[in-house]
């Protein structure tokens, strides 16, 4: 797994913004090219630069600062924002880019990114930036209604190797990612994942190692200090920890499992569902829940097509070790059929 420290330009100056909204810019550097050099001498050796003021502006404005950042630091740089032509591309691979991030073209413009991808192979990234599941353009300024999935699925159809994919909900708010999408776009396509947006501490590395994606972006981390890169460094370096507990005493009887889900506030039962070891894992991981549908033979993210998503608070497990008690905030209906639980029918009262 490779580290990508992040720098976002507005006027050749390192930024953040909150959420993707350009009127939260707020300085963290001075110097692009002096940070890059202290990325670098902490154990870096991948960089990822953003240019905000190309994104919107539809053509790079920072390639002087792309060129500068390549002289201060021997980095893997990865460049995007506002790439929309042939020539473009070639222009940010002379100042300095090893990698080209197309964004807006690879929804507007495929016959470019198909054309990018036999000139430059796996030299071309694609950045596929999502609100609420859709794909975002011009700098996140322009909403579509093609969803990540889709778009991730054409972009492997036409060859693209390498997705940066980031929550717009999530960056700049050190919420940790959403790796609920993220698991689900692993499961979409071969492609290799750079998570990015939200990434707040070393836990949210060593999740994304173990849900064995290709990279991870840490942004705001890493300037609030809530990040140390040289922490991040050693989780690519030597792997992830172990995983915490020991699965395999809960699937000794059966390879699914029950779970209980229920209400942490009013311990009221809200549903019943099964889980495999995957979707124990992945529920372990994320701090949502995962299931294994037996009518569809694959794996659910309880909320991820209706947003009615379950933010797991504890599990427990019975004495037989063979049944699971999950406690949970639930947001929105539990059950299918708009109710709050499953469980909504009387049989009889006593």
């Amino acid at each position: 797994m490779i580290i990508l420290p992040a720098i976002d330009l507005i006027n050749k100056t390192p930024v953040r913004l909150y959420k993707g909204r350009y009127d939260t810019a707020h300085t963290v550097a001075d110097s692009a090219a002096e940070t890059a050099k202290k990325f670098y001498s902490d154990g870096a050796r991948h960089l990822h630069v953003v240019d905000l003021d190309g994104a919107k502006a539809g053509k790079p404005q920072n390639l002087d600062v792309l060129a500068e950042i390549k002289a201060a630091a021997p980095l893997e740089i990865e460049f995007g924002g506002g790439v929309r032509d042939m020539a473009t591309i070639e222009a940010v691979l002379k100042a300095g880019a090893s990698r080209v991030i197309l964004g807006s073209v690879a929804l507007k413009n495929k016959p470019l990114v198909e054309e990018a991808v036999k000139s430059y192979g796996d030299r071309i990234t694609v950045g596929i930036d999502a609100k609420d599941g859709y794909v975002s353009t011009e700098g996140w300024l322009s909403d579509s209604r093609v969803t990540y999935i889709e778009l991730a699925r054409a972009m492997e159809d036409i060859g693209v190797k390498t997705i940066v994919f980031t929550d717009i909900g999530r960056d700049g708010t050190l919420m940790r990612p959403n790796f609920s999408q993220l698991w689900a776009l692993s499961d979409a396509v071969s492609c290799n994942i750079i998570a990015s947006g939200g990434v707040r501490d070393i836990e949210d590395i060593n999740t994304v190692a173990q849900m064995g994606l290709y990279g991870v972006i840490a942004g705001k981390a890493i300037y609030s200090g809530s990040l140390k890169l040289t922490d991040a460094i050693n989780v690519k370096l030597n792997g992830a920890p172990p995983f915490p507990c020991d699965l395999e005493p809960f699937f000794e009887k059966s390879d699914l499992i029950p779970a209980v889900v229920a209400d942490k506030i009013t311990n009221k039962t809200l549903m019943l569902a099964y889980m495999n070891r995957e979707s124990l894992r992945r529920t372990l991981l994320t701090g949502q829940t995962w299931f294994w549908s037996r009518s569809r033979s694959e794996l659910w993210n309880k909320g991820a097509t209706s947003g009615h998503i379950q933010n797991v608070s504890e599990i427990f497990y019975d004495c037989d070790c063979d049944t699971l008690l999950i406690t949970v905030e639930q947001i929105g209906a539990a059950c299918h059929t708009g109710n709050r639980s499953c469980f909504y029918r009387t049989l009889k009262k006593f």
